[in-house]
């Protein structure tokens, strides 16, 4: 990343808070005041740190790797003491780096993964999550990472009950959300320390230690907690009460549910996304190397941020969205346009003003972002750990690597033009001919949508013995084309069951890749928006946050967060379907068989497991 040969900046245990007053400096007559937003984001594998003007221009970023654990296969385990630390030393690098006065900080936002952050409710301090014996002898991993798949037992537990709150999760819980991985905690952890443990969703846990207070996001709960909003479908308090004691997790409703945040308006308090949640304590403001003081809004999980930071974008798609020239950008632009947030794995992300269910997407939750508002979650298991995977595995990516170096390139963009050479050679008419007679179907890492099914696998119809480069550049087109239809198969999906989206505004660094998003718009029939900032999306929107968060008035009432996505977001380059009729039958007839794929799998296993019932315990 373009951040990664900053110099490093010690993390200041006790930095000293920058002075309010005035500079004697005459420059500064001339100089027009300028307020700054910083937005946190923390992955997977990094933290970063965005400070945007009030326009919404980026003026500076940093990153900086955190830590990761993986005691066991399968178990992903991280630190907010750790992550903290990285957060301090992006914030104090990107003001230091590029001048910026940390007076002139108005709001701070942030977003994180959703995984399960856990502390002691009587010191506040991190509890271990691993086991046999969690002891806090000097580990404070205290993060149960989003793709931590040990609570197997216990999300079958869950899933088990039918109660009705799993309609707003897709109809399964998944095991990447938080309360499988809870009650994994109450099976497996000393009682006399489980009842100790309080639970925070990572996003609240940062808002938690920038402000002390214990605000939660309905982003985190609704999304990932099972939380369901007063009103919806008869909900009183938000958490189920009978859920949690049909699950095992009865002792968590004890004093109205304080262990998890406590009832709306009772003992707790739940915001929509970037609403005031406190200001920036002493302590936190020491630590970031900012004054205390600062506006903190209510965070959201990383996707969610992804979604802010794109689908606000002006840009022409239809003639009937134009007004006088000008693109319209009203809320009704929102309910069309999908949110596909591009890293490891993505996520496809769609608002609508009314609840549409939908089979295998999570959702729909209410409030997350919008007060009133719903939202949908669709998925991808992985993309870019997809494509890495059949690179690495191949025979050939050695000698890959060799020529991407060789020609000081990456080897995506290396393939692309080994794809492009290829096409030439033979004089194809499109790229997507050379892999006409391959067929991938790539659920390496099981399904998240739309069949929900975290078994599923991949299968390849046409493997040969090609060991070459050409070899190799075909599977990669072929994992792209996967891609691709995936999405499209997702985007169906959501569509058939009430949904609107006609296009698809992606962040993350797969925008870059010219012949995947070309692929993306010819296989879905729509355009594909690429943001301005393509690494920084996520960042950015929550930087909008922290503007949003700003703009509380004395009540605690703040700008409307379209509003500041209207103002804030800048222009996108569009990627439009591709015009040529022969590729868009080829495409449809490979869709035809990626369908079959989809299904024929399912088919198979459930035949041998038919077959085998009662084989073996």
């Amino acid at each position: 990343m373009a951040e990664s040969n900053m110099q490093q900046i010690p993390f200041r245990q006790n930095y000293r808070k920058p002075s309010r007053q005035a500079s004697v400096d005459p420059y500064n007559d001339f100089t027009p005041h300028m307020d700054h937003y910083i937005g946190i984001d923390v992955g997977t594998g990094s933290a970063r740190a965005c400070i945007i003007d009030s326009s919404g221009d980026i003026k500076a970023l940093a990153t900086e790797n955190i830590q990761l654990w993986q005691p066991e296969t399968g178990y992903y385990e991280q630190s907010t003491s750790n992550i903290w630390r990285c957060i301090c030393m992006c914030v104090q690098r990107a003001l230091s780096q590029h001048n910026i006065d940390p007076t002139t900080v108005r709001g701070i936002g942030f977003d994180a993964t959703c995984s399960l952050a856990v502390f002691a409710s009587d010191t506040d301090e991190p509890v271990p999550v691993t086991g046999p014996n969690f002891a806090n002898d000097g580990n404070d991993r205290n993060v149960i990472l989003w793709l931590d798949h040990r609570p197997v037992e216990e999300t079958e537990k869950i899933n088990a009950t039918g109660h009705n709150l799993l309609r707003y999760v897709g109809g399964k819980m998944s095991i990447e959300m938080e309360i499988p991985k809870v009650l994994w905690l109450k099976n497996n952890m000393p009682p006399e320390l489980f009842d100790r443990c309080k639970f925070y969703d990572l996003a609240d846990a940062l808002t938690h230690l920038a402000t002390g207070n214990e605000t939660r996001s309905f982003c985190s709960t609704v999304c990932k907690q099972g939380f369901v909003p007063v009103g919806v479908d008869g909900s009183v308090k938000g958490w189920q009460e009978d859920f949690y004691e049909a699950i095992g997790l009865g002792d968590l409703t004890k004093d109205n549910f304080k262990r998890m945040g406590g009832v709306d308006g009772v003992n707790g308090k739940y915001m929509s996304a970037g609403e005031l949640v406190g200001t920036l304590s002493e302590k936190a403001g020491s630590e970031l190397g900012l004054p205390a003081g600062i506006a903190v809004g209510s965070g959201v999980i990383d996707a969610y941020a992804g979604w802010v930071g794109t689908v606000g974008a002006k840009v022409q798609l239809q003639s009937e969205q134009l007004e006088s020239g000008v693109p319209k950008n009203d809320m009704s632009q929102a309910f069309s346009r999908l949110a596909a947030v591009a890293g490891t794995s993505t996520c496809h992300l769609a608002m609508s003003k009314d609840p549409v269910f939908v089979d295998g997407v999570w959702g729909p939750y209410r409030d997350v972002l919008l007060p009133n508002y719903w939202m949908a979650e669709g998925g991808q298991s992985a993309t870019g750990e997809l494509l890495k995977h059949v690179l690495e595995t191949h025979a050939s990516y050695n000698e890959l690597l060799s020529m991407a170096e060789s020609f000081n390139t990456n080897v995506y963009d290396y393939l692309n033009s080994h794809l492009e050479e290829m096409k030439d050679k033979v004089e194809a008419p499109t790229i997507s001919y050379l892999g006409r007679h391959f067929f991938f179907y790539g659920d390496l890492w099981g399904n998240r949508s739309p069949i929900a099914n975290p078994n599923m696998t991949g299968s390849i119809i046409g493997l040969t013995s090609d060991r070459s480069m050409d070899g190799l550049a075909v599977h990669y087109y072929a994992t792209m084309e996967f891609i691709a239809m995936q999405t499209r198969q997702i985007i169906e999906t959501m569509n058939k069951s009430g949904h609107s989206i006609t296009s698809i505004f992606m962040s993350g660094s797969q925008c870059q890749n010219k012949i995947l998003m070309e692929l993306l718009a010819t296989t879905c029939g729509m355009p594909v928006l690429i943001p301005k900032y393509v690494h920084a999306a996520v960042v950015h929107g929550a930087a909008m946050l922290g503007a949003k968060a700003a703009s509380s008035d004395k009540d605690g009432k703040t700008e409307d967060l379209w509003s500041i996505m209207d103002r804030m977001s800048k222009p996108g380059r569009l990627v439009k379907p591709g015009k040529d009729e022969n590729e868009k039958k080829l495409l449809d007839a490979k869709y035809a068989v990626f369908l079959e794929q989809c299904a024929t799998q399912q088919s198979y296993r459930q035949s041998v497991d038919d077959a085998i019932k009662g084989w073996v315990a």
